[in-house]
Parts: structure tokens; C-alpha cells; sequence
């Protein structure tokens, strides 16, 4: 089992569409590279946290690849707009690669290049070191709800 951390927006929409594709086994939504280890929406939605908005997927790597699912995350959401995808704007919102190794790192390295030169060098998803996951309070109440 394998671990992906992907920034691309406001988080329901991903989590749901990964949550449908073969190899993905959980998904769950939370905020990551901002600077503290926890915190809530509402902080978040200040700026001041550097959280970004967040889809964690555990998958099945003789399934489905770590390439496969970045794939998917360019195809999926709009890597040249800063800040914003859709009608949701604020640094939350970004366009963000998170990675747990050197290999995974390679690998975002390669797959955005890639994407960059398909579209002109307009790409402005930031690659980064997994730094302050937490799971969003909202993920844990939708869960308890659909008990």
C-alpha cells in the first residue's frame, strides 16, 4: 500500500472522482504544508496558515502507479491557474504535489514536466515535501453521517 497527497482545489470533488477509480483503496480529505499540525477550516480560509486543501489516497501500487495517479490529478484539474481552480480562489486552493520519498519526488518531477511542455510552460503546480498533514473536521462528519 502506497500513499499520494494531492493539493487540486476544493477537495469533495477530487476525493469523490478518485474514490471511483480501481487501485484506489481510501481516500479521505485534510490540509497539508501549512505550519502547524492541526488546524481547522476557518483558519485555513485566513491565508495565514499555509495550509493548502488536500486529497490523501491510499492505493494499491500493483494496480494502479503513483504516474497513473498524477495523471489522473493533471487531467483532472487546471495546473495554470494560481491560487484557484473554479470559482474557488485563495492559497488553500493551489495546485500542489505532495511527496513522501525520493522516488514519488522523481516521479512529480517527470510527470509535471511533461504536462509543463504540453502546455507551454504554464504550469504552476509547486512539488513539495509532505510537511503538517492533518484530516479535515468536515471529512470526520460527513463520515459519521453516512453511518
Amino acid at each position: 500500500m502506497e500513499i499520494a497527497v494531492l493539493a487540486l482545489g476544493c477537495f469533495w470533488g477530487p476525493e469523490i472522482k478518485f474514490s471511483k477509480i480501481d487501485g484506489i483503496i481510501k481516500t479521505e480529505v485534510g490540509y497539508c504544508g501549512g505550519d502547524s499540525k492541526q488546524t481547522t477550516y476557518k483558519e485555513v480560509c485566513t491565508g495565514r496558515t499555509n495550509h493548502a486543501e488536500v486529497v490523501k489516497l491510499d492505493f494499491d501500487e500493483k494496480m494502479i502507479s503513483f504516474e497513473e495517479i498524477l495523471n489522473i490529478f493533471f487531467d483532472i484539474h487546471d495546473p495554470t491557474t494560481l491560487n484557484s481552480q473554479g470559482p474557488d480562489f485563495g492559497t488553500q486552493y493551489r495546485s500542489e504535489i505532495f511527496y513522501l520519498n525520493d522516488n514519488q519526488k522523481k516521479i512529480a518531477e517527470k510527470v509535471l514536466n511533461k504536462v509543463n511542455q504540453k502546455l507551454s510552460g504554464r504550469v504552476v503546480t509547486k512539488i513539495s515535501l509532505l510537511k503538517n498533514y492533518c484530516v479535515a473536521e468536515e471529512y470526520h462528519q460527513r463520515y459519521l453521517e453516512k453511518r
